[in-house]
C-alpha cells in the first residue's frame, strides 16, 4: 500500500468563482430609485407621445386618450422588467428600457384613416404581427441582412419626415374644425415651447439637458393656462388608482391589409431592438451572443402582442437609454428594472394620464417638431454609414424617400387603388420600407445583370482635363507619375485638344459614364484603345517610323495639394 504524499494529503482548491457579469451588479436601493428614476425622465417625452398622436387620429377624447397614456407606462413598465430581469427564454437581461416605438405611429395612423377601421382594428394588427415576430425571432439572425444600413436608414428617416405634418396639425390647435385653428395664439405657444425646448438643450447641465422635452412640456403649459388655453377639469376626476383596462377599446379585428403593414414595421422594430442589444452589450462590456438577441426579441414581441389587449402598442427598446448608460456608467440592469417598476405605479395612477392629456395641443406641436426632427436626424445619421461609391444605394435612398413622401403631400394618390393596397401604401413608412427592401434585393442581393458601372444619376461624375485647357483642375488635385490624379486617388484622364468637345458632350449626354470609356472615343480611327498612352486618355502618339512619342505635357504642372490655377 503505498504511502500518500504531502501533496496528496493537501485539500483541493476549488475553482475560482466566476466574475460577476457589469449587468449584474446590485446598487442600494436609494441608488437603484434615483437611476431609475432618470431612465423614466429620459425617455418620458418620447413615451406620452405615441399615444397623444394615436388618440388624436382615432378622434378620442381627452379622458380615453388618458387611457391610453396610463396603459402605455403601465406596459413599458412591465416590457422592461421582462427585458432586464428575464425569463426562461424571454429577456436579454441587459438594462435596456421598453416603451411604445415611435415606428409603427405612421403606420397606425395610416390603418386609422382606412374606411371603418379603428382602434381594434390597429390592435388585431399589432398582436398578429408581434406574434410571428415572436415565431421568427430565433430565426431573425438569417433575415437581418436583408435590413441593412441602407434599408434601416431610410426607414427611420422616413417615419421622422412623415410625422412632420402631425406636428404642424397639433401646432395649430390639433382641431381643423375649431375657431383658432391656425391662430397666432395657437402657433406662437408651439414656437415658445420649441424656444424653451432649445434653450434647455443649450445650457451647460446635463441633466437639464436631458429632461428638456419633459421641461419643455411643462413650461408650455403653464403659459397656455395663462392664456386661458389649458383645460384641468378632468383631473382627479375618478378613481385615484386603477389598472389598465381588459379591451378597452374592443377585441381586436384582424385586417389582412393591416396585418402586412404592421408586419413590416415589426420587422423594422427588431432590426433596432436586435441593434440595441448588441449596442449596449459593448457599452457595458458584456457578452451577447445570439441566443440572448433571440431572447430579447422574444420579450420585445411578447409585450408587443399583450400591449393592445390593454390599450397599448408596440413596444421596443429606447435608444436614448441606452445612450444615458454610455453616459452615466450605471451598468446594472437593475437599475433599468426598478425603472420599470416606476412606470407601471404611474400607470395605476389614472391622473398622470388626465394631467399629460390636458396638455394644449399647440405645446405638443412645439415638442413635436424636435421629437419628430430628431427621429428624421437619427435616419440621416445611419444613412451616414452607407457607401454610395460604384453603387446603387443613392438610387435605394432617394426612391425610397420619395415613395415615403407621396401619401404625406398628396394624400389622395392611391384613392383609386384596392383598399388593401391604400391601407398599405397610405403609410410613408410602409411605402418606404418595402421600397428599400426591394430595391436593395434588386441591387445589392440579386447582383446577376447588374451593369459594371452604376446608373448615371449614382455614378460620380467624370472629369477629363486637356494638355491646353487645365480650367477643370480643382482642389486636392495632384500630378503623379505623369497621371492628374484627384483627391480620391482616381485618375483624371487626359484628353487631346481636338477631341475635347467630342469627349464632353459625350459626358453630358450620358454616352461616357465612366472613365474607361474616353479611350475608345478619343483613339484614332483604326486604332487599338489599347495602344493609348500611360494616362490612359487615348494621348499616346507615334512618329513616321513608328517609334512612340512622349504624350504632350501641359505648360503648367502642379506639383503640391492644394487649389489648382486655371491656365489662361
Amino acid at each position: 500500500m503505498s504511502k500518500k504524499t504531502s501533496r496528496d494529503a493537501q485539500p483541493r482548491q476549488a475553482n475560482p468563482p466566476s466574475p460577476v457579469r457589469p449587468e449584474d451588479e446590485r446598487l442600494p436601493l436609494g441608488k437603484l430609485a434615483t437611476f431609475g428614476l432618470q431612465h423614466v425622465l429620459t425617455m418620458y417625452g418620447g413615451l406620452i407621445a405615441v399615444p397623444l398622436i394615436v388618440g388624436g387620429a382615432a378622434g378620442l377624447s381627452a379622458d380615453r386618450t388618458a387611457v391610453l397614456v396610463t396603459a402605455s407606462l403601465f406596459i413599458g413598465g412591465l416590457a422592461t422588467v421582462l427585458q432586464s430581469v428575464g425569463l426562461p427564454f424571454l429577456g436579454s437581461k441587459l438594462p435596456l428600457v421598453q416603451g411604445v416605438s415611435f415606428a409603427s405611429v405612421a403606420t397606425m395612423v395610416a390603418i386609422l384613416a382606412g374606411p371603418g377601421n379603428d382602434l381594434s382594428t390597429v390592435a388585431g394588427s399589432i398582436v398578429a404581427a408581434s406574434i410571428l415576430g415572436f415565431v421568427v425571432a430565433p430565426f431573425f439572425a438569417r433575415i437581418i441582412r436583408f435590413f441593412p444600413p441602407v434599408v434601416t436608414g431610410v426607414v427611420i428617416t422616413a417615419i421622422g419626415l412623415t410625422l412632420v405634418p402631425v406636428a404642424a396639425d397639433w401646432a395649430m390647435g390639433g382641431d381643423s374644425e375649431s375657431d383658432d385653428y391656425g391662430s397666432l395664439a395657437n402657433i406662437g405657444l408651439a414656437f415658445l415651447t420649441l424656444v424653451i425646448i432649445l434653450l434647455l438643450s443649450k445650457v451647460g447641465s446635463a441633466t437639464l439637458s436631458r429632461l428638456s422635452i419633459l421641461l419643455g412640456l411643462v413650461g408650455g403649459t403653464l403659459v397656455g393656462a395663462l392664456l386661458g388655453l389649458t383645460d384641468f377639469s378632468e383631473v382627479g376626476s375618478g378613481s385615484p388608482v386603477a389598472a389598465p383596462e381588459f379591451l378597452a377599446f374592443g377585441v381586436p379585428e384582424f385586417d389582412i391589409a393591416s396585418i402586412i403593414s404592421m408586419t413590416i414595421v415589426i420587422l423594422v422594430i427588431k432590426t433596432e431592438t436586435a441593434a440595441d442589444i448588441i449596442a449596449v452589450g459593448e457599452i457595458i462590456g458584456t457578452s451577447v451572443d445570439r441566443r440572448r438577441i433571440a431572447n430579447g426579441l422574444r420579450a420585445d414581441m411578447l409585450s408587443s402582442a399583450a400591449a393592445p389587449l390593454f390599450g397599448s402598442f408596440t413596444q421596443s427598446a429606447f435608444a436614448q437609454n441606452v445612450g444615458l448608460v454610455a453616459l452615466t456608467g450605471v451598468k446594472s440592469r437593475f437599475v433599468v428594472a426598478s425603472s420599470g417598476v416606476i412606470m407601471i405605479v404611474l400607470g395605476l395612477l389614472p391622473i398622470f394620464g388626465q394631467v399629460i392629456s390636458a396638455i394644449p395641443m399647440p405645446v405638443l406641436g412645439g415638442a413635436g417638431v424636435v421629437l419628430f426632427g430628431t427621429v428624421t436626424g437619427s435616419g440621416i445619421r445611419n444613412l451616414r454609414s452607407v457607401s454610395y461609391d460604384g453603387n446603387m444605394n443613392l438610387i435605394i435612398v432617394s426612391t425610397s424617400l420619395a415613395f415615403a413622401m407621396i401619401p404625406v403631400v398628396k394624400e389622395d394618390f392611391y384613392h383609386h387603388f384596392p383598399e388593401w393596397f391604400q391601407t398599405i401604401f397610405h403609410s410613408g413608412i410602409s411605402s418606404a420600407a418595402i421600397m428599400a427592401v426591394l430595391l436593395n434585393l434588386l441591387f445589392n442581393e440579386l447582383t446577376a445583370g447588374n451593369s459594371r458601372n452604376p446608373s448615371v444619376f449614382a455614378a460620380k461624375p467624370v472629369r477629363v482635363l486637356s494638355p491646353s485647357d487645365l480650367r477643370d483642375l480643382r482642389e486636392g488635385d495632384v500630378f503623379v507619375d505623369g497621371r492628374f490624379v484627384d483627391c480620391d486617388g482616381e485618375e483624371v484622364p487626359l484628353v487631346p485638344d481636338d477631341k475635347l468637345e467630342e469627349v464632353r458632350a459625350k459626358i453630358e449626354c450620358g454616352e461616357i459614364t465612366d472613365t474607361s470609356q474616353i479611350p475608345e472615343v478619343v483613339a484614332p480611327d483604326g486604332d487599338d484603345p489599347s495602344d493609348a498612352g500611360p494616362d490612359g486618355g487615348g494621348t499616346g502618339r507615334t512618329d513616321e517610323t513608328g517609334a512612340a512619342q512622349e504624350p504632350p505635357r501641359p505648360r503648367r504642372e502642379p506639383q503640391v495639394h492644394g487649389t489648382a490655377e486655371r491656365q489662361d
